[in-house]
């Protein structure tokens, strides 16, 4: 796969919006950078964490209760502590601060919880193409992805409160989606264009996990 951008961007849905939003900014300590109105009642609050970005959708109508997805934890890098902080954002998501180069993290890793090990392996390494740091960790860009083997959810909903999808930054979704298709992947939603401003795709890990595939013409130049 040929990112966009080298680092993973990572998804939650809420409706504590200023809660969240104070939480994020002023205990983790990220920079909200763009709004984005997505649409049936759905604003995006964009936060930089390095090179990646984590998308926190505020939704105005009451979420579903839905079991939780395989993303379980996102360990940020930062050069002000020196000691690991576990923390708990309002809605229940679990983070925690490391220090820059603890475990080899630079900016961000996301533990991903999963049902088979193997089967994992299988579609990050190679379905998704992703560099292997270890037999349970991968490489996106600056990002990595850690597995986790454990108690899973399978198909877990992609609109529901907590920690939701992941985000690649590609320069062909069209191509790139077909081909993860053709790995072993399983489809999410099919290629949609969003104007001018992106084309986007969504495939599913072999839980069910949601992750989307993003050619975003401020990064590529071009939707063609």
């Amino acid at each position: 796969m040929e990112l966009a951008k080298s680092a993973l961007d990572v998804g939650l849905f809420t409706n504590q919006r200023d809660a969240m939003l104070h939480y994020w900014q002023q205990r983790v300590g990220l920079t909200c950078t763009e709004m984005l109105p997505l649409g049936s009642g759905l604003q995006q609050h964009r936060h930089a964490i390095g090179d990646s970005v984590l998308k926190l959708n505020h939704a105005r109508e009451t979420l579903a209760e839905a079991a939780p997805g395989g993303i379980r934890r996102l360990l940020i890098a930062r050069d002000d502590i020196a000691t690991t902080q576990e923390l708990t954002d309002p809605d229940g998501n679990r983070v925690a601060l490391v220090p820059r180069g603890h475990d080899g993290i630079e900016q961000i890793q996301v533990e991903l919880t999963v049902s088979s090990l193997s089967a994992h392996q299988v579609f990050y390494g190679e379905a998704l193409g992703l560099p292997v740091i270890d037999p349970v960790t991968f490489a996106c860009g600056v990002s990595r992805i850690r597995l986790v083997e454990g108690e899973a959810r399978r198909d877990p909903a992609h609109v529901a409160r907590g920690f939701r999808y992941l985000t690649l930054q590609v320069f062909d979704v069209v191509s790139t989606h077909m081909a993860i298709l053709a790995g072993g992947g399983r489809e999410g939603r099919p290629p949609v264009r969003l104007g001018e401003v992106a084309y986007i795709s969504f495939v599913r890990d072999p839980d069910g996990n949601w992750i989307e595939i993003s050619q975003r013409k401020s990064l590529t130049g071009s939707l063609a």
